[in-house]
């Protein structure tokens, strides 16, 4: 982390081809920060545009010193970017927001005010959405299921627009799309998270960079953050859970078939059902020897190191 003294608020931007609405988002941002008499820094993370997003900045950077700008040589994601903007930010408290000025900076406060009742994590909740109707209905769909997984009760896991105590950020490392999951993510580390209701307005300017790709690999990255909060500690619980109902019913499937051959049934003959029975079993037992080593592997590293996080310290 940055070891410059420390503000009182950063707001992050991450961005991929925004040029027409980054002077008026950072217009709206000013505005809203200068009402509210603190010190702040506004990060923005050109994510490899290919438009004249950086140029833009460069301009705003000579006219507003706590502007800061951080440019990726190429386009790798929006948690590249938000990991690359955690690890410089200088606030107390963080806000993040998208550049396409469907974020509205005017919620700002709102959020804040909710950090100070005590949650470490607010994330907005958009429940008027203004975007199109397949991206709205593929949303809700992946809000329910990532809801159900994860145990969070949220309407909105991947809101833009959030706000942290900086030692939740401190404590989470993003890569590939695990930026939709930042609330999952904290909540497993014993956090406080909740939701606001927020203003969304319709896209001015550019072009959503949603698309089924990105559906798609959000459904693969809630497997690694179940696997993540869950599992990582107590591999076992999948893997020997797994391979324990498979192995069983193998030896059930088996056994019957031994049974009939006891009985003069001859049933040892069928063998599909047989061979069926011994693919289970052995499947079964490499689960069980997986989670087993996976086991092992687990309680080395962490004798060496325990990885927890402490709330408050009396001495």
């Amino acid at each position: 982390m940055n070891k410059e003294p420390d503000l009182e608020l950063s707001v992050l931007v991450p961005l991929f081809d925004e040029e027409e609405n980054l002077r008026p988002l950072f217009a709206k941002i000013e505005e809203v920060l200068s009402g509210l008499g603190i010190t702040w820094e506004a990060i923005f993370v050109d994510d490899g545009s290919t438009d004249g997003s950086f140029e833009v900045l460069r301009d705003l950077r000579t006219l507003e010193p706590r502007i800061r700008v951080f440019r990726l040589r190429r386009n790798f994601g929006k948690s590249a970017a938000l990991d690359t903007g955690f690890k410089a930010v200088r606030g107390r408290r963080v806000i993040i927001m998208d550049a396409d000025l469907q974020d509205d900076p005017a919620e700002i406060p709102v959020l804040l005010k909710k950090i100070d009742e005590g949650y470490d994590l607010v994330t907005g909740w958009r429940a008027d959405r203004h975007d199109r109707l397949v991206k709205k209905y593929t949303s809700r769909l992946y809000n329910l299921v990532t809801s159900t997984l994860t145990g969070i009760r949220l309407h909105d896991f991947n809101c833009g627009l959030k706000a942290f105590r900086r030692e939740v950020i401190e404590n989470i490392s993003l890569y590939g799309e695990l930026h939709r999951y930042i609330p999952p993510l904290a909540h497993w580390k014993g956090y406080r998270v909740t939701e606001i209701r927020v203003r969304h307005h319709r896209r001015a300017f550019g072009k959503s960079k949603f698309g089924a790709y990105r559906f798609f690999a959000g459904f693969m990255d809630l497997l690694t953050v179940m696997f993540m909060t869950r599992y990582s500690k107590k591999p076992l619980h999948l893997f020997g859970g797994a391979g324990l109902i498979l192995f069983l019913a193998g030896l059930v499937i088996n056994g019957y078939l031994v049974m009939l051959n006891l009985l003069g049934k001859d049933f040892l003959r069928v063998r599909p059902l047989m061979f069926l029975g011994v693919l289970l079993m052995l499947v079964g037992f490499q689960l069980l020897s997986t989670g087993l080593l996976a086991e092992l592997m687990t309680m080395s590293i962490h004798r060496k190191k325990e990885e927890r996080v402490v709330r408050e310290v009396l001495e």
